[in-house]
């Protein structure tokens, strides 16, 4: 997914390998300041020296931890990347430092919320590892945050879905929806979305196959049925489309009685 910023600001990615793109150029993160600009980064944007120092540097005493911390804002400012400040006492992002991180938590967050913009439902060339945070990194401080902004992006993109259905734009919900499927298979809410995205663009059929390949999987992984409401979702439209029963015939005609004297 590209994202937007200013053209004189630089771009901080950390889904995928960290890089910062600035000016049209990539700037490659020495290995040494990867984990550094990452601790900064999922800390909210300012963390205290020591406290970064002692995490990223356990091994050793606080004057060799605060070294190390040293040589990697030295790496960062030789490999010309500018986009944190420090001082004794605290580390930050540099202002106007565009994060990838923080823009999709705010698109996201914007889509839960239902505040989202015209801008916020436009078409991404998204894939299934954009939400891939930080692969390879096994840290617990980023283990933690992996899972809740993978968790905060899932529900943003189902969110979008919805959005883009109420807005008509049915194809584009099913590419969302498909979007978080395919990061979370076994995700009932994501398996909704597209369900319902499939319908709203009257595709019953596609609905229902989608539904088979979901129930087909639950039995295999997890040995149970879906959700009930996600089979009365599909029994209740299924039951509005379909046509009226043909009225039954008429049975033989009961004998008269009055005609039969009786």
């Amino acid at each position: 997914m590209p994202i937007p910023g200013q053209a004189d600001a630089p771009t901080l990615h950390l889904f995928g390998t960290p890089r910062v793109v600035h000016a049209g150029r990539r700037l490659e993160v020495p290995e040494g300041s990867k984990r550094l600009l990452a601790f900064v980064v999922l800390n909210g944007g300012w963390v205290e020296r020591r406290h970064a120092a002692g995490t990223l540097w356990p091994l050793g005493d606080d004057l060799r931890a605060a070294g190390n911390l040293r040589s990697a804002l030295w790496r960062l400012k030789a490999a010309g990347i500018d986009v944190l400040d420090s001082d004794k006492c605290s580390l930050s992002v540099r202002e106007h430092t565009v994060v990838d991180l923080y823009v999709l938590c705010e698109w996201a967050g914007r889509l839960i919320a239902g505040t989202a913009t015209a801008a916020d439902l436009g078409t991404f060339r998204w894939r299934a590892d954009v939400l891939d945070l930080l692969p390879g990194w096994y840290d617990d401080w980023v283990l933690i945050e992996r899972e809740r902004i993978r968790q905060r992006l899932l529900h943003g993109l189902e969110a979008l879905s919805r959005h883009l259905v109420r807005a008509g734009r049915c194809a584009e919900a099913v590419e969302s929806a498909m979007v978080a499927v395919g990061v979370e298979p076994l995700r009932e809410s994501a398996q909704r979305a597209l369900i319902e995205a499939h319908l709203a663009e009257g595709n019953l059929v596609e609905a229902l196959r989608s539904y088979d390949a979901y129930r087909g999987l639950t039995h295999r992984e997890l040995g149970v049925e879906p959700g009930r409401e996600l089979s009365l979702l599909l029994r209740a439209h299924c039951d509005a489309v379909r046509p009226p029963a043909p009225p039954a015939p008429p049975g033989p005609r009961r004998p008269d009685r009055l005609a039969a004297g009786g």
